[in-house]
Order: C-alpha cells, then structure tokens, then sequence
C-alpha cells in the first residue's frame, strides 16, 4: 500500500497568512516553512511557475524541512506554453525569440535551480501543468514529448487543464502517451473534472483539489478557487485514492483551494478520513511535530494566486 502525502499547493498565500493558521510569531519565511514541515509532509512550491528560482532558495527550503518531506515544484510557465512576462525571463534571455531553443536554456537554469533540493532528497516531482489551449493533438503530444526529454531524468508530472484529454473517448490514448513517456498523470478535483486520471506510473501518482467554485473557468483567479470542501464532497474521493494506493509507491494529494485557511483545512479533513479506513494513515500526519532549531532568513519567492 502506498505512502499517501497530504498537503497544500504553497505555504505563503496572502490570505492564508492572513487567515491565522500561522501561530504567532511565525513572520519570516524560515518560521513559517519550519512550522509547516509540522503540519504536513508534502507541499507544491508554485513560485517557480512565475519565476525562475535561485539554487540558494531551493537549498533553503531543503534545509528548512525534515527528512522525509516533498516539494512537488511547479515548472516554469515558458515551459509549459503559458504567457510569460519579459520581465519573468532573465534579463539576458528576455529579447530572445520565444522558440525551443529559449526553452531548452530555460529548462537548463530552472534544474539548476531544484537541484539542492533533489540532492537533499526532497523533491517530490515536477509539476508540468499545460493551459487549456493546449488541446489533444499530434502537435501537443510532441510539445509535450519535447518537454519530457529536455527533463528525462526528472520525475515528471503532467496535468492538462483541457478535460478533452481524459474524455471517455480519448482517456486510454492519453494514459497511454504518458505511460510511455514515464510521466504521472495528475488527476483534479474541478466542477468540470471528467473521471479521474488513472496511475501511469508505478513510482507516483498527483491528485490535486482545485475546488469546485460556479465560477470555475471565469471571473478573477480568487473567485476560481474560492471554495471550503465538506466533508462528504471529500468522502467521494476515498475509493479512487484507496485504488492509487494500490498502484502506485506514493500518492500525493495537494489542496489548491482558497481563501484564507480552507486548504490546510481541507488537507486536515481528508487526511483524517483516511485514517478511519487506512490504519498506515493515522501516523503519517507529519514528519515531525516539533519545529527545528534555526537557519539563516532569506526571502520566499513571491506567491501569487494559484492557476
């Protein structure tokens, strides 16, 4: 039976600091990482999604959290085909052509910068998550096949935001493209979700809850994600985790709902659920429950709403 990881996607969202999940006291970006790690043993780091990180921040976060703890990373927006701002860009690759060979350099320096944490042994996966314009196709497939050889020695994580990818239909090719790829595919939690993504890889497989908000798909990103699960929305979820953990070696689970503190909330309820049904759950709340001694501040990367 798998390990099932619970978590959040970030841990420095403005409304869940402003929520009080934090104690007080818990201002800085060590405190706040350290206090974290007690709570859950997995989160999704999505600010190097806007912005390539530095290796000293990564090293950091390794250094911040406990043995046993993932970072599931987000892949840069370049290159996963999203808009990218100039300024997101360094600046000596900001005038360039946005074309493969932009995106290879990129690809160079974003594993540059999560290699301390696949040195410490804290990466979880890559996070691949393509936009909806990016519809099934033989010129998808190859974008992202592209994407998997450029990080062929990386875990790698593939959600598709086009539901077209997992219809009745489609859904065996689909698995299948990833499976030969070696990519996980992740499996969401929307209102407009199709049935979940099977396991495509034995090592790993990625549920992430994005909510379930009416204004899914429309309005500002807050109003995308708004959305407090309940405890019975939660319930229908165990059977297809039960079935993962039979398949794959781990399961993460990331909540990437807001405001305030529903997802820490939320991650609270469904691991509790688990361990109703699942004994080797009752004990994986955390990888430890005191917070360790201190380490050197430095700043977290900026963390803008979800996407």
């Amino acid at each position: 039976m798998a390990d099932i990881l619970i978590g959040t996607c970030g841990w420095t969202d403005p409304a869940l600091l402003r929520s009080g999940w934090y104690p007080p006291g818990h201002r800085d970006a060590e405190k706040r990482l350290r206090h974290y790690a007690t709570r859950f043993p997995l989160v999704e780091a999505d600010s190097p999604y806007y912005a390539l990180p530095a290796p000293r921040t990564t090293a950091l976060w390794a250094e911040r959290t406990p043995p046993g703890f993932r970072f599931d990373v987000k892949a840069f927006s370049l290159l996963t085909g999203h808009r990218t701002r100039p300024a997101a860009l360094p600046p000596d690759l900001r005038d360039h052509p946005r074309d493969e060979a932009l995106r290879t350099e990129v690809w160079t320096r974003y594993a540059e910068a999560l290699a301390p944490l696949r040195d410490a042994g804290r990466l979880g996966t890559l996070l691949f998550q393509y936009p909806p314009s990016l519809t099934p196709g033989p010129e998808a497939e190859a974008f992202v096949r592209a994407a998997r050889e450029r990080a062929h020695d990386w875990p790698f994580a593939v959600e598709f935001r086009d539901p077209a990818w997992w219809h009745p239909d489609r859904a065996n090719r689909t698995a299948a493209f990833l499976g030969d790829l070696n990519a996980t595919a992740v499996a969401t939690d929307t209102p407009d979700a199709p049935p979940p993504a099977p396991v495509t890889t034995p090592r790993l497989h990625l549920l992430r809850f994005h909510g379930r908000s009416p204004h899914w798909g429309k309005g500002t990103k807050e109003d995308r994600f708004r959305h407090s699960y309940t405890e019975r929305e939660l319930a229908t979820w165990l059977p297809p985790i039960r079935q993962a953990a039979a398949q794959a070696e781990e399961v993460h689970i990331l909540f990437n709902n807001c405001c305030g503190d529903a997802a820490p909330t939320a991650a609270q309820t469904l691991r509790d659920l688990l361990a109703t049904t699942l004994p080797h759950q009752q004990h994986r709340a955390a990888p430890h429950e005191t917070e360790a001694g201190g380490q050197a501040e430095t700043h977290e990367a900026p963390h803008p709403r979800p996407a």
